[in-house]
């Protein structure tokens, strides 16, 4: 879950709509200068539901010991270091379910999601705060998802459609494909104030690798350069929930009033001027 904080109340995105709108990010990503990576579906997939397996968990959400929303904030965009806020097991069992249900419909999509996920948890994680326990837990889980890259890959060898795309070129493009959409998403999704970059570097149709900007320009209005989507300026809808800050008084009150909330619609642009 995603937490805005509105002032008077907390504005509540869940995991799967963030991936959602990740996922209608990605297949706006085609013009002159870029093209998306292939095979597209397949990385569209993993764009789309690299957070399936958080929907159990969003639908009854848990605070934090300072009665706040358990969920991603601002703060966090481009690192990770709120392990003290969370059950360590229970986030990588999340994690590692989100590998495997994308395995029995999809295991090229499986191994981006497995990717995203040691990334995340890796690169972009501060483990400062973990106890020696809890680091063994963690060691334990990357070795397994890497390991599980690993027999995914050999499946994908054996499908005639699949196996041009199972070299390192190709799987690292459709990584960086979902953490660039992903980025993208996190950003709009947080109200991100400040001027950033969708994650790691992106090959233009001429060959070159270049970094996309991302410009905050206000009104949930974001300007991308290079731009690399088919419309010069697009409208994308993301939903939450309000809850109001009194409502995170005991976890009954918090999630009975997360339940009864309904749906609310931001829009946000993205243009390349």
């Amino acid at each position: 879950m995603i937490r805005i904080d509105a002032g008077e109340s907390w504005l509540l995105i869940s995991h799967k709509e963030h991936a959602r709108l990740a996922g209608e990010f990605a297949r706006r990503w085609k013009n002159a200068q870029f093209e998306p990576p292939k095979p597209f579906a397949h990385i569209l997939d993993a764009v789309t539901r690299h957070d399936d397996s958080w929907e159990t968990t969003d639908a009854a959400p848990n605070l934090t010991h300072e009665m706040q929303p358990s969920a991603f904030t601002k703060e966090l965009v481009g690192t990770y270091d709120a392990f003290e806020e969370i059950d360590l097991p229970n986030y990588l069992r999340i994690r590692g379910e989100a590998t495997e249900a994308a395995a029995k419909r999809d295991p090229y999509s499986a191994i981006l999601i497995s990717m995203h996920t040691v990334n995340l948890l890796t690169v972009q994680a501060d483990l400062s705060s973990l106890t020696k326990e809890e680091r063994a837990i963690h060691s334990a889980f990357i070795t397994n998802q890497i390991d599980r890259q690993s027999e995914l890959r050999r499946q994908i060898l054996l499908q005639p459609d699949l196996a041009p795309y199972g070299n390192n070129e190709s799987l690292e493009a459709g990584f960086k494909f979902l953490q660039a959409c992903d980025s993208f998403s996190l950003y709009a999704s947080v109200g991100y104030d400040k001027i950033g970059k969708l994650q790691h570097t992106h090959v233009m149709r001429d060959g070159r690798e270049t970094e996309i900007t991302i410009k905050p320009k206000g009104n949930a209005c974001y300007r991308l350069t290079p731009y690399p989507l088919d419309e010069p300026e697009i409208e994308f809808m993301t939903f939450f929930k309000r809850v109001p800050k009194p409502a995170t008084s005991s976890l009954e009150s918090f999630r009975t009033a997360y339940c009864n909330s309904k749906f609310e619609t931001v829009v946000i642009t993205v243009t390349a001027s």
